[in-house]
Parts: C-alpha cells; sequence; structure tokens
C-alpha cells in the first residue's frame, strides 16, 4: 500500500488524547475524586479511538481492516513485549516488598545520620532498578523516608522528592520495566545496548542529584536513627537479575533465575508460604493485563493510523519543524514528553510514541539504541513532574496515610533528579548525540 500524507488519519489519537485528558482533569479537579486520572478505563478509551479509526477511509473494507490490525499486533515484538510484561509481573509479585525494604534499612544502618536523605535516593535508586516500577518503589519506599523525616529533622519534601528521583532513575534503566521493554522492543534494539546508551545521560544526572543532595543535607541540624530489623539474603534475586541483564544475558532466562531464586529464598526464610507465594505470582502477573491490553489496542489504532497516513502526516510536520542531528532528537523527545503530559503515564506515552519515533529515527539516521534510550529518559523526566502522575499521587497519598501533610506543590521544588535528567538529556542532543555518524 503506497505511504500518502494524510493528517486526518491522526484523529484517532486526538481522540484519546481529548478523551483521558478532559475526563481526567474534571475528575481531578472539578469532581475532587483521588487519583481521578487512574479511575479512567484507559482500555476503553483506546477502544474509542481504535473505533475512530476503523471509520476512517471507508475505501478499505472492514475485513482488510482487520488483516492491517492483525499483522500490527502480530509483529514480533509486541508479542515478545507482552510475555516480558508478564515475566516481570511475575518477578515483582515473587520478591514482594520485604527486599526492596531491607536495601533501604542496610544503606541507612551503614551510613552516617546526616547521609540519611543520600541513602533515601541511592536505596530507591536500586530498588527501582531491580523492580522495575517507580510507583511500587516509592509505595514501599515513602514510608521509610517519612519515618526519617520525622525522627531526624529533615524536610519531608526533600526525603519524599528524593525517593521519587531514585524510583524514576531505576524506571529509566531497569531491564526489567515496562518503560524499558516498550521503548526497546517498539524501536528494535537489545536492552543492554539502550542500557549502555541510557547509562550515559543518567549516570550524571544521578551525580549531580546526589551532589546537590548531600550539600543540603550536611547543613541540617539532624539526629541518629532507629533502624528495623532485615534480612540481606532476600536481596540476591535484584542482584542476579542485575548481573544478568548488564552482561546481556536474555532477558527471559534472566527473569527465570530472578524467580526462581526469588521462590526459593523467600520460602527458605519463611517470609511467604507456598499459597501465598502462588497468590502473588497470580497478583504479579494480573498486574500486568492493562499494560498488555493497551500495547495491543494502541498496536492496532497505530497499524490502522499508519495504513491511513497519519505517520507520513506527522513526519511531514517533523521535517519543517525540526531540522538535522539535534533537531531530530528532540522531536522524539518532545513526541513523547507530550504524550506522557497527556496521558499520565510513561509505559502508554511510549507505546503510543514508539511507532512514530521509529519513523522518525529511520528518517534523521538515529540508531536504534539511541532512539530507545531518548523515549525512556524524556517520557521519565515528564512523568517525573507532572503532579497529577501515579508517582506523585502514590507518594503524596501515602505521606498523607501516614500523618504527614504535604501537597504535590511542596514536592516539586526537591524533584532534583528529573530536572537535572533533564539538563543531562539536552546536553547530550547538543554535545554528542549521533556525532558517530
Amino acid at each position: 500500500m503506497k505511504k500518502t500524507s494524510n493528517p486526518i488519519a491522526l484523529l484517532p489519537i486526538g481522540v484519546f488524547l481529548v478523551l483521558y485528558l478532559g475526563m481526567g482533569l474534571v475528575f481531578e479537579y472539578a469532581l475532587k475524586i483521588e487519583m481521578g486520572f487512574y479511575n479512567i478505563p484507559i482500555v476503553v478509551v483506546f477502544l474509542v479511538a481504535l473505533l475512530v479509526a476503523f471509520l476512517q477511509n471507508k475505501a478499505l473494507k472492514f475485513d482488510d481492516k482487520l488483516e492491517v490490525i492483525a499483522r500490527s499486533v502480530g509483529n514480533k515484538d509486541i508479542m515478545t513485549m507482552v510475555l516480558i510484561f508478564l515475566a516481570a509481573g511475575v518477578f515483582v509479585g515473587v520478591t514482594g516488598r520485604d527486599s526492596a525494604e531491607a536495601v533501604a534499612y542496610f544503606l541507612l544502618s551503614v551510613t552516617p545520620a546526616r547521609a540519611a536523605v543520600a541513602v533515601l535516593f541511592i536505596a530507591a535508586c536500586f530498588v527501582s532498578t531491580a523492580m522495575g516500577t517507580s510507583v511500587g518503589t516509592i509505595t514501599l519506599i515513602t514510608p521509610i523516608a517519612v519515618a526519617v523525616a520525622n525522627v531526624s529533622g529533615f524536610s519531608p519534601a526533600l526525603c519524599i522528592g528524593s525517593v521519587m528521583g531514585g524510583a524514576m532513575f531505576g524506571d529509566n534503566l531497569s531491564f526489567i520495566s515496562d518503560t524499558t521493554i516498550a521503548a526497546c522492543n517498539s524501536q528494535g534494539c537489545a536492552m543492554r545496548d539502550k542500557f549502555r546508551a541510557n547509562f550515559k545521560i543518567a549516570l550524571p544526572a544521578a551525580i549531580a542529584t546526589l551532589a546537590l543532595v548531600l550539600v543540603m543535607s550536611f547543613s541540617a541540624d539532624v539526629s541518629q536513627l532507629e533502624i528495623p530489623s532485615y534480612n540481606l539474603v532476600l536481596l540476591i534475586p535484584y542482584v542476579l537479575v542485575l548481573a544478568g541483564g548488564i552482561a546481556g544475558i536474555n532477558v527471559f532466562v534472566v527473569l527465570l533465575v530472578g524467580i526462581f531464586s526469588g521462590m526459593i529464598i523467600t520460602l527458605a526464610t519463611g517470609t511467604v508460604d507456598p499459597m501465598s507465594m502462588l497468590g502473588n505470582m497470580g497478583g504479579g502477573a494480573s498486574g500486568m493485563f492493562e499494560t498488555i491490553m493497551v500495547t495491543i489496542l494502541v498496536s492496532a489504532m497505530c497499524g490502522l493510523i499508519r495504513a491511513f497516513g497519519g505517520f507520513e502526516a506527522l513526519l511531514a510536520f517533523i521535517r519543517k519543524v525540526f531540522r538535522g542531528r539535534i533537531g531530530g532528537r528532540l522531536g522524539v523527545g518532545l513526541l513523547v514528553g507530550t504524550m506522557d503530559i497527556a496521558t499520565a503515564n510513561n509505559t502508554v506515552a511510549i507505546v503510543m510514541a514508539g511507532p512514530i519515533a521509529k519513523e522518525i529515527s529511520e528518517e534523521y539516521g538515529i540508531s536504534p539504541k539511541e532512539s530507545a534510550s531518548l523515549l525512556d529518559t524524556f517520557s521519565c523526566i515528564f512523568q517525573g513532574v507532572i503532579p497529577y502522575g501515579a508517582q506523585m499521587l502514590i507518594a503524596v497519598s501515602t505521606a498523607l496515610s501516614l500523618g504527614c501533610t504535604i501537597s504535590a506543590f511542596d514536592i516539586l521544588p526537591c524533584l532534583f533528579y528529573p530536572y537535572m535528567l533533564a539538563i543531562s538529556s539536552i546536553a547530550y542532543i547538543v554535545l554528542s548525540a549521533g556525532k558517530n555518524k
């Protein structure tokens, strides 16, 4: 089928963004519904957008449109993504919260009290990289951050902001993060290659954040912390997954090693009983179902949009606005950032932007690992600072449930890592991206 430019073909994306963002704003700020954005049935909204895509291009028969969708959804990268999502969910279900808390308590026990906020940042970095979920990390570490603030004299906003920053660091780099899985599979690159490209951007931002936190921490008057008991053996599954991912071992093998080692260790230490473990494994896999359905629906919708000429129209616009080595890369970053602002979900933003970003990358000579890195990094930058994102809402609600009165706007000035990551990303694009070509 010949590709022609057709801006009207992009209408389904516009319908989704208007419905989702519009209802989210009404739920969150007009009706004052807690976690308003996340009470919207996103799968239903995508179904409406897919229906709009079906109603377009009446010259193409219904059965032909189904064939277009089947080819798009049946793509090897999409099926690989779905299977990795399920395996990652099972791994997180097996390892549980005790392992994550052990990381934080161990680091707090071996460092001076004045460095407690820096330790919270480092612990969140490690836990999120190991677990592959920023929301899960924030849920687990925020209570520790509130406790540190209560007994040490540190600002609750600084403690929680540091945890959120560390959580976004891991979400950006983890081999089992849904953002990494989506970015790599949509661009067709190995996770190890994306990690190496991404690390060049994330490490300077993390070092700058750590230095800033330490400067602020050592000027505060703090008292000694009381550390609960913990079991370091529970860290082994995380370490195995991290080591295997960095070594470039197949992601399915890495996850299977993590799952089986986690099962053996948690059962042997009495952390869970066999029936509870089975329930946790099922719960972990079930937690990925919505993400999987979104992936399938977006793939179907993008297949029709591409066939109707929507991607060509978007590329024509990008060619006019963004030019050269720097412009193409900024185009990828701002594309996924715009999607994230509209959806408040960095995984959904990557899944939506991925096929378009691949076309942009081919047009501008951006390597798959670099485009995957840009997608993941810019989605995490925007997701890390929007006040209506899941990360911020979970952090605030957890703190409030523990008696800590705080708002998103108290935490925003302390989100050092996303701001440093934005600076590092722009510096990378301007100074070094694509200069090898």
